[in-house]
Parts: structure tokens; C-alpha cells; sequence
């Protein structure tokens, strides 16, 4: 093992490959929600250096943090993330399904936040993910984010935990659609409507108040005439069984373990790194700020995924 450092189902799915960009430039980063951490020093460089060196195929978790240098804000991300700015707090599942306020209330706010969201792009970190999968280094990429960017870098092994905010499906009917194409639909419901937002949150939300959203008028499933909703895992809903059987398939094939840009706070991932603990994988973090697993990981690194990771060598 290595040594620990301790440091502060069924519908049709639609494949985004209009997404994919191959040529994403290395840009410099989006600091603006990335809590502050040191730069890495040449010993932790060498950890994780010796930790994917010896690793055959390697399974990959990532979480917000890994997005936050495209400029995607997080949750918990000490002083910068949503809880730390805001007492708002993303929908329950079951608020969107039963109030049509509350859907109008999400889709108001996606509406307005969805041509900036969408437009963010892979930052370093993703690019690496990539190229390691190029190399036979990464078996494969499970990332609870739900911003494509893993598919806009070009990954192809991925599985997306939490869905994509980049597909829109009907809760009657199981119809699915990109949701580029719902929002021509929005634009023509509302010609007249307008909104300035108060602030960004994650998953392509702004900030708009009650008065702001009560005119702006939802579509129906053009199939069926009922709910659409984004083809992501809200909080309070669960992960599909075939999803979770399959992760854990490439989990059981894998021989180690990273987890990048996430605190492991919520269950749906945080039940692969206790499969990987019970198979004896050793497992490393990079994530800033304390995670769930820092008890039992082999290797722990204080430090920005986009910083540390194109120092690391895929043999």
C-alpha cells in the first residue's frame, strides 16, 4: 500500500457526439471557484507519479471539483462553493415531479443560465483523463458531474453517474431530446419574456426571483403532453440498479482507484471507493479540502486536479 498523506433505465439513450472536440486548448483555468491550496511540491508529484505507474487499469471517479477550473461553481467547496455563498439549496426530485411552480420555477432559471453552461468547456484535468484512456492507463471514467465536459474532451470510457444536463427526457412517455433543441422551444413560448439573473449556482442554474418567473411559460412532451424533466439524478433520487451493476463491473475489472475534484459526500459514489476498500484496491484523492474516504485512502494530495495531474507521466 502507499503511504497516506494527510492533508487539510430503458429509455433510448441519445449519444452527444456533436459534443466531442478532440482539439479543446489548454487554457489557463477559471480560479474563481477554486478554493485556495499551495501549489505541489516535487514529493507529491512523485506519490502520484508511482501510484498510476503502478497501476494497470485504472478506475477514475470525479466530482465537481474536477469542473471547477472550467468555471462551474460546486456545493461544498469551502468560502467558493453553493452552500458557502447561498442559503439556496438545489430541487428535490419529488418538489419537480408533484409542483409545476417549482418546475416552472427550475426550468425559468435553466432557461436563462443554459447558453453560458453549456458553453464551458474541458479544462487541463479532463484533457489528461482523456489522453490516459488513449494510452491504455485509465480502464475506465466514472464522473458524478453531470456538464459533459468528460464527453466534450473526447473520453469515450465514461459513465455518467448523475445523467447529463445535456439531455432532456418525459417522465410519461420516455421520450428524449437534447436539450439544445428545448430550449428553440422555450425561446418560442416566451418572445417577450426577459430576466437579468442574480448569481450562478451549478448544473446550468442562475438566480432569479418568484416575480421574475411567474409569466415564463414550460412546454410539454410534444409526444405525449407530459413532464419534462432533465436527464440527471436530482437529490433525493436514486441511481438506476443497471447503472450501479455496471460501474461496479468496471470496478471488479480495475486494479486501483482515483478520485478527483470530489468529496465523496453522496452515497450514489461514495459506495464504489467502499467496493474498492473491500477488494483491497488502493485508492488515492486529489481533491481539495477533507473527503469521506480519508480514513481508509492509501494516498490523500491537497491539491488542484489541473495543476497536479499533467505532471503525471501515463507509461
Amino acid at each position: 500500500m502507499f503511504s497516506a498523506r494527510r492533508l487539510s433505465g430503458g429509455r433510448r439513450a441519445i449519444r452527444l457526439h456533436h459534443l466531442r472536440h478532440h482539439s479543446v486548448s489548454r487554457s489557463s483555468p477559471n480560479l474563481a471557484f477554486v478554493p485556495a491550496c499551495l501549489p505541489p511540491d516535487p514529493a507529491e508529484v512523485e506519490e502520484l507519479q508511482h501510484f498510476v505507474s503502478s497501476s494497470k487499469k485504472l478506475f477514475v471517479m470525479t466530482g465537481a471539483g474536477i469542473s471547477t477550473e472550467s468555471g462551474i461553481p460546486d456545493y461544498r467547496s469551502e468560502g467558493v462553493g453553493l452552500y458557502a455563498r447561498t442559503d439556496r439549496r438545489p430541487i428535490q426530485h419529488a418538489e419537480f415531479v408533484r409542483s409545476a411552480s417549482a418546475r416552472q420555477r427550475y426550468w425559468a432559471r435553466n432557461f436563462v443560465g443554459w447558453p453560458q453552461f453549456s458553453s464551458h468547456q474541458p479544462n487541463t484535468a479532463h484533457l489528461v483523463l482523456r489522453d490516459w484512456e488513449k494510452l491504455g492507463k485509465l480502464h475506465w471514467l466514472v464522473t458524478q458531474n453531470v456538464d459533459a465536459l468528460h464527453t466534450k474532451a473526447g473520453s469515450r470510457r465514461v459513465t455518467e453517474l448523475h445523467g447529463c444536463t445535456h439531455r432532456v427526457f418525459c417522465l410519461g412517455c420516455g421520450d428524449q431530446t437534447l436539450r439544445s433543441e428545448l430550449q428553440e422551444h422555450f425561446e418560442a413560448l416566451n418572445p417577450a419574456w426577459k430576466a437579468e439573473a442574480l448569481g450562478v449556482a451549478p448544473d446550468g442554474d442562475v438566480f432569479l426571483t418568484d416575480e421574475q418567473v411567474r409569466n415564463f411559460q414550460v412546454p410539454a412532451c410534444s409526444k405525449c403532453g407530459g413532464i419534462l424533466k432533465p436527464d440527471v439524478t436530482f437529490f433525493g433520487d436514486t441511481v438506476s440498479r443497471e447503472k450501479v451493476d455496471f460501474v461496479h463491473q468496471r470496478l471488479a475489472e480495475s486494479d486501483s482507484m482515483l478520485v478527483a475534484g470530489s468529496s465523496m459526500q453522496v452515497y450514489s459514489g461514495y459506495r464504489f471507493a467502499l467496493a474498492a476498500q473491500e477488494k483491497q484496491l488502493p485508492i488515492a484523492i486529489l481533491n481539495i479540502g477533507p473527503t469521506r474516504l480519508d480514513h481508509f485512502a492509501s494516498l490523500k494530495l491537497n491539491l488542484r486536479c489541473g495543476e497536479l495531474l499533467p505532471l503525471i507521466v501515463a507509461h
